[in-house]
């Protein structure tokens, strides 16, 4: 399977620090901004109408493509789909990224990792201006009750992971914030929320909402050195709820 989004933010950290120190930027790691706390848990009703995503292609092109996105955004080949590579190893032994809690290292992961069960999921990656990137993933769930879980599930990682650190692939220290932000609810059931990755003073922002729609679940990430405009999310975010409904038939 491919990076996920946590993954990207700790690979455009490394570029972003090396270019601080070649400015003579400077910024501690440790001066953490303020953060809203999380917002109350949502629960997701588990008989919302709507069939599953059987078929990865099919879910795949009811994601988010470049057409809906802001202008300069560009698609990210998928390493194995698009460009035929094999799987990258997650246990390489020069791969030397750890969260602590270890649990927190599933933060931003695709839903259908988070919690299994999935009938159909697929994933789509785009870059932006100024290293901005806006990423979905979706994961369809036979029965709304299996979707309403998996929904709960993301939500209670977060509670735990509100600050957690680790190290990236290079054994580089990372801090990780997590907080709530403010969104207009969306489907059939949403949380919002933001995570802030921080190391060598450099810091990303991760604004994510996660939605219900039928039995899918979806999140949308996105990621870049500051917010992206709360109304330009927002659209992005009912439109991607839009291409789910209608469910598909059969």
């Amino acid at each position: 399977m491919r990076r996920g989004p946590a993954a990207a933010s700790c690979s455009l950290l490394a570029v972003l620090a090396l270019s601080a120190c070649s400015s003579n930027a400077s910024g501690d790691a440790d001066d953490a901004p303020s953060m809203e706390p999380l917002g109350p848990v949502v629960t997701a009703a588990p008989d919302a109408a709507g069939t599953p995503f059987t078929d990865r292609a099919a879910l795949k092109a009811a994601l988010l493509d470049v057409g809906d996105l802001p202008v300069g955004f560009t698609p990210v080949p998928d390493p194995e789909d698009d460009l035929g590579l094999p799987p990258a190893s997650e246990s390489a032994e020069s791969d030397k990224s750890s969260t602590d809690p270890a649990a927190c290292g599933a933060v931003l992961s695709p839903v259908a990792d988070q919690r299994a069960g999935a009938a159909a999921s697929a994933s789509g990656w785009f870059t932006g201006p100024g290293f901005a990137t806006i990423d979905q993933d979706a994961a369809s769930y036979p029965t709304g009750t299996d979707a309403s879980q998996a929904f709960a599930a993301v939500q209670e990682r977060l509670a735990g992971c509100t600050r957690y650190s680790g190290t990236d692939a290079d054994g580089v220290q990372v801090q990780y914030l997590i907080g709530g932000r403010d969104q207009q609810p969306a489907g059939d059931a949403s949380t919002a929320f933001r995570l802030v990755t921080t190391s060598e003073g450099v810091s990303l922002v991760s604004d994510v909402v996660v939605v219900v729609v039928g039995s899918t679940v979806t999140q949308l990430v996105a990621t870049g050195q500051d917010p992206i405009d709360a109304g330009v999310f927002g659209d992005l975010t009912s439109t991607a709820v839009a291409k789910f409904a209608p469910a598909p038939a059969g």
